[in-house]
């Protein structure tokens, strides 16, 4: 385990409107506004995601499963911003549902919204870090640099 004591810093609120990318948009505004570490809460709706829903192995780099929809969901998600490489980027994992059938998951193939995504990014300031390759799992963790 490792941490770091970090304070809130700027709140941004933020309306998606039907199908906009919601990955585009977040990522966007965090490099327009410069935001290198936040918390981002999310509900509303999304037309259609390819989500992550967990590791078809428990050993070993893991081998995601992959869910698709294109049925307009019902979402609530919580997820961060921190940069990667020479930009930010969201690690967001949502809820999905839709009648009775609800999934749950991380949207890494993108998410389109449908009518409307509200979403809040918090700010985190004194936190420096970054996505960094871990090649144990084959993909990009959140790593400290101080």
């Amino acid at each position: 385990m490792d941490y770091r004591i970090g304070r809130v810093g700027r709140t941004i609120v933020v309306k998606l409107d039907d199908e906009d990318n919601v990955y585009e948009c977040v990522e966007g505004i965090a490099r327009k506004e410069n935001i290198r570490a936040a918390s981002v809460i999310a509900v509303g709706g999304i037309r259609r995601a390819k989500v992550v829903v967990g590791p078809e192995n428990t050993s070993g780099k893991p081998k995601p499963v992959m869910r698709e929809f294109d049925d307009a969901r019902e979402i609530v998600g919580t997820g961060t911003i921190f940069w990667e490489d020479e930009g930010p980027k969201m690690h967001i994992h949502m809820s999905f549902g839709r009648k009775d059938t609800v999934l749950v998951g991380c949207p890494r193939g993108g998410a389109e919204v449908f009518c409307i995504l509200e979403l809040i990014i918090i700010e985190l300031e004194g936190i420096n870090a970054q996505r960094k390759l871990n090649p144990e799992y084959g993909f990009k963790l959140l790593t400290f640099l101080d």
